[in-house]
């Protein structure tokens, strides 16, 4: 269990190792914000309600401005004269630009600060009691600093900056300091990594095929604060009464002598950024959710291990109106969850080698597209002296067939809800400063754009506003809202019909739907589905083999009308939209997997 105090904190980053920003490799936290901000300051010891207020800017806040440029209206200037983070960051911004430099060295053409101020809350429960509760509120800076000019700069690899904590409160002195001190630390390996840069670039006879940073229009916004709305005392007993229920809930009593963990959490966070950058740019905003999730752990008969969860989620000012309604359904869920994991217990073990169709629901394909194809769209700037246009699967793959042709894929930050759920990934301005942007990504099978941030890589010159950053971490380009769609959608049922068709066209005498899968792409809920008169039968210790980009690209048939929203607020807040979808051929065989010994004796006599 992680304690819920605060560890002593280092004073400061630079270069800091980065930590994996794809939603498929972090888990619900349990201490959200803590833990990745102490984690983050860690590692530098080792490395060394108001209107919101829009105007596109081409110059600092109280700097003279560029001809035929466009000022900040007197509403935002009000709203940053008012905010006293804002104020203090934009003081020490303009004073850095104006007296930033070692003699004889070269002065920075860029400087960004940012300020996150972080409130979260986390309470863990398990087998029906309260296990840890933390209420936190922390604020950490990262400061860039560029030395060169857009075409060649000093930016690295392991992401640009230097992290410092701050002040919990609003003292401007102690503000401006940490910022001040980070400045000093950041320039200085700035200017380390641009020499090394420039002596690096000098061995290759290629040079980059793309600049090293975009040039942007800055832009001005200040959004209403936000704020962590969230009942805690009703929540941790929620999330208490759900690690239990399968002790109280005559339903699934019977299951209770065989539970061997339950446990259940509840996070909320509200995040409350700020940024400011030597071109202008100045913009506050945020975001708030929760996520409460439960989970519980049995053996079947013959050791293998067996694991169910249920989730639920809120979104910003959609969590006031859905709030209720989620906590009430929670217990709905996991009851749901508890008689699953009941079933699964006593289902079969896959036992043959299958190959031919297999039916994914819209929860199985949000994960599928989240572990094949989402990273592969975010691109990554390729590593120096190389004349790759990214990294990953797809940096090749421009202009070329990555879906079948009846699938389209878009990243619209802009969309907030869908059907009344409220969406994490949206946004409108990210955390680069630009503004969000519809990314057609996927059109009739073709890959024809990536999700840029202020990085360029190979014929993608400019962001496209999805530079996005985690807690205290440097930007890079994610995903916001990602929804997959068919041109000629099916009816769940009738594709259901397809599937059973394919089965007796094929002469196989069962095939397989997936309705939920776990890490690694493995599937925790799949049925075998009898071709004759469609019976299903769920079965247990299945492992796909031959899922893969390439079977994204030739082995989908149809797909669903159906929508699946997939919320996740880790590490950076993400949307994922999918249908359910027919692949004509994936491999089904059973897992190797240990089979554990069985517990010697049972769990306490317990009533609830």
């Amino acid at each position: 269990m992680r304690a819920s105090g605060c560890p002593s904190l280092p004073k400061a980053e630079t270069n800091a190792p980065h930590l994996p920003l794809h939603p498929s490799a972090w888990p619900v936290s349990r201490m959200f914000a803590l833990a990745m901000i102490t984690a983050l300051v860690a590692a530098s010891s080792q490395a060394q309600k108001s209107v919101p207020a829009v105007v596109n800017a081409s110059t600092s806040i109280g700097a003279a401005a560029t001809p035929g440029a466009a000022v900040a209206t007197p509403e935002a200037m009000r709203q940053i004269a008012s905010d006293p983070v804002m104020k203090a960051m934009q003081a020490e911004l303009d004073r850095s630009k104006n007296e930033l430099q070692l003699q004889s060295m070269q002065k920075p053409f860029f400087i960004e600060y940012r300020l996150d101020d972080v409130r979260s809350y986390d309470a863990e429960a398990a087998f029906g009691a309260l296990t840890a509760e933390n209420n936190s509120h922390q604020r950490a800076v990262r400061v860039t600093v560029r030395i060169g000019d857009y075409k060649t700069d000093s930016s690295g690899e392991r992401g640009d900056g230097t992290l410092m904590l701050a002040a919990d409160d609003n003292d401007p002195v102690a503000l401006r300091y940490a910022l001040w001190s980070a400045t000093d630390s950041a320039y200085k390996a700035a200017l380390r990594s641009y020499t090394q840069k420039q002596a690096a670039l000098k061995t290759f006879q290629t040079p980059p095929n793309a600049d090293d940073f975009s040039q942007q229009k800055p832009v001005v916004k200040i959004e209403p604060l936000v704020a962590l709305d969230l009942d805690t005392a009703a929540w941790k007993k929620i999330v208490a009464d759900a690690s239990g229920l399968f002790l109280s809930a005559p339903e699934v009593r019977s299951l209770a002598p065989f539970v061997e963990y339950s446990s259940a959490n509840i996070h909320g966070i509200a995040l409350n950024r700020y940024l400011v950058n030597s071109e202008g740019t100045a913009v506050r905003h945020g975001y708030s959710g929760y996520e409460a999730r439960v989970e519980a752990e049995t053996q079947a008969p013959d050791g293998m291990r067996l694991a169910r969860s249920s989730t639920a989620t809120g979104v910003g000012q959609a969590q006031n109106n859905s709030q209720t309604k989620d906590a009430e359904s929670f217990r709905s869920k996991t009851l749901a969850m508890l008689q699953a994991l009941g079933e699964l217990r006593d289902a079969p073990v896959v036992a043959e080698v299958y190959h031919g169709p297999v039916l994914f629901s819209g929860a199985a394909t949000a994960d599928i597209f989240a572990d094949l194809f989402t990273g592969d769209i975010e691109a990554q700037k390729p590593a120096i002296g190389t004349t790759a246009r990214t990294r990953g699967t797809f940096a090749s793959s421009y202009k070329a067939r990555v879906l079948p042709d009846f699938i389209n894929v878009t990243d619209d930050p802009s969309m907030k809800t869908l059907d009344g759920t409220g969406l994490f990934g949206a946004y409108d301005i990210d955390d680069e400063g630009v503004q969000a942007q519809a990314v057609p990504v996927v059109q009739k099978g073709i890959l024809k754009n990536y999700l840029i941030g202020r990085y360029p890589v190979k014929d993608f010159p400019e962001s496209n506003g999805h530079g996005r950053a985690a807690i205290a971490q440097p930007s890079g380009p994610r995903a916001g809202v990602l929804v997959v769609a068919a041109t000629d959608p099916m009816p769940v049922k009738a594709l259901e019909d397809k599937l059973l068709g394919m089965a007796k066209d094929q002469g196989i005498d069962y095939v397989y739907q997936v309705e939920l899968m776990g890490g690694r792409l493995d599937p925790r809920m799949i049925y075998r589905v009898r071709a004759a008169d469609g019976k299903r039968e769920l079965v247990r210790g299945a492992a796909l083999e031959e899922l893969d980009q390439r079977s994204l690209r030739s082995d989908i048939v149809a797909a669903g009308d159906d929508q699946h929203i997939m919320n996740s607020l880790a590490p950076v807040p993400m949307t994922t939209i999918t249908p359910s979808l027919l692949f004509g051929d994936v491999g089904v065989k059973r897992a190797t997997e240990e089979q554990e010994k069985l517990p010697y004796y049972p769990p306490p006599a317990a009533a609830r």
